[in-house]
């Protein structure tokens, strides 16, 4: 590797560093988008089990309930890892497992409890998701995960792509500025603030979004005709095991061998 090369690299490891997050533009070669857009057309028409609904999230804009129109509206194909060997494919693929080894500095895990799906963002029934963190619900030893986030077509606001607060993975908070369901408050002017700093993260097919699991994230609605469908993975370092007795730890994680 090249000095100009290596120092790329390094500065780009620092901006994950400070921002949570970090987009590597058409990392998945065109051949393997197509075929993992294929198997989640396919998957989504079929409602190939596992599979979460929008009426479960509850979320605004979800279905009140699986009976209510639109209920049966996928929001994430479930264990996208045991579904198809092109999936598998992608969550080892080498240079995206040495971008993961050297933002977590050791040999990287892909949980099977956490992400591991196909999100689906249909038209006319899709939900809001809120801003919230993504380890509100982990329990590893230490709150250092990143998902990979890899666009199987464009992602745009207008078809609800991710938007991010830099730097809010650095940040500590107290348990009043989130609300029940562990939602960052958006009524509070401290949280409001927060929230005004926060960005788009457009894509295009075949782009990765990396992003720390305390980064705060949030996504609107799709308004498009076209569904979104986005392959999401979520990593963690061999020295991070997941806690005991809990849902963590409820799937065995897997090994990556980048190469």
């Amino acid at each position: 590797m090249s000095d100009k090369s290596f120092s790329h690299e390094e500065a780009l490891a620092q901006r994950f560093a400070h921002q949570g997050y970090l987009v590597l533009p058409k990392m998945a070669p065109l051949a393997m988008v197509e075929g993992l857009r294929a198997l989640a057309l396919e998957d989504l028409q079929q409602s190939i089990l596992p599979v979460e609904y929008e009426a479960q999230t509850h979320y605004p804009g979800a279905p009140a309930s699986l009976e209510a129109v639109g209920g049966k509206t996928v929001r994430r194909l479930l264990q996208a890892y045991a579904r198809d060997e092109r999936v598998r494919a992608w969550a080892r693929f080498a240079p995206l497992i040495r971008w993961l080894e050297k933002l977590m500095a050791e040999p990287v895990l892909m949980s099977q409890a956490h992400h591991n799906c196909i999100m689906t963002k249909n038209p006319h029934f899709s939900s809001l998701t809120q801003w919230h963190q993504d380890i509100r619900y982990w329990r590893f030893e230490r709150p250092e995960l990143i998902s990979t986030w890899l666009a199987l077509g464009e992602e745009t606001l207008d078809n609800g792509c991710l938007q991010v607060i830099p730097g809010s993975h650095l940040m500590s908070y107290q348990s009043e500025q989130f609300d029940k369901e562990h939602f960052f408050r958006d009524d509070l002017p401290q949280n409001q603030a927060l929230i005004h700093t926060s960005c788009p993260v457009p894509l295009e097919a075949g782009d990765v979004l990396l992003f720390h699991c305390r980064l705060f994230h949030a996504a609107s609605a799709n308004h498009t005709e076209q569904t979104k469908l986005s392959l999401v993975h979520t990593y963690h370092g061999v020295s991070n095991p997941a806690c005991e007795g809990t849902r963590s730890a409820q799937w065995t994680s897997i090994a990556m061998r980048g190469t």
